[in-house]
């Protein structure tokens, strides 16, 4: 069964999987992986640029060192493997963005459904289980990490959830 392409679509979503969960996931999941990637990317630039700035004219000496710490593929090889290493980092941070935006979307849409109203209760268990999802796909998940990702998941979700209504 798979999607097909909308030009004008009612719902504002680019695919039609035929279900609103599906449509919804998916939408989700597209745009904030391609937010991911611009940020990941753009973030990669700055680096680089302030990187060569450091080495000429004495910018802050903490990004080199932040660079080596974030970006554990680049070594200072070639271009081709310094290339290589940004793509995967871009590819890698795309998809967590991706998957955060697809589960909470989901999630969020699901409990509605289920319990018939969307307030703070569906935006903390849907922001708790987006933060576990994340923290699971860092390298080395710890039952810390993953807690923290979660608590931190539900609070900015809820806090999220209760501002809007409030403005």
């Amino acid at each position: 069964m798979g999607g097909k392409c909308l030009e004008n679509c009612g719902g504002g979503f680019l695919y039609d999987f035929g279900h609103p969960l599906l449509n919804r996931v998916a939408d989700s999941f597209v745009k904030a992986a391609g937010i991911g990637a611009l940020q990941s990317a753009s973030r990669e630039a700055y680096i680089t640029v302030a990187g060569s700035l450091d080495s000429n004219s004495g910018a802050p000496s903490g990004l080199s060192n932040g660079r080596n710490k974030r970006f554990t593929g680049f070594t200072g090889g070639t271009n081709k493997e310094s290339l290589e290493a940004m793509v995967k980092n871009v590819g890698k941070e795309s998809m967590q963005w991706g998957l955060a935006a697809g589960v909470y979307s989901g999630l969020t849409y699901g409990l509605k459904e289920a319990r018939g109203a969307h307030d703070w209760k569906n935006s903390a268990v849907a922001g708790a289980m987006t933060g576990v999802a994340v923290a699971l796909t860092s390298d080395k998940p710890s039952h810390e990490h993953i807690v923290q990702y979660a608590i931190t998941g539900a609070a900015v979700s809820t806090a999220s959830n209760i501002f809007a209504s409030i403005f």
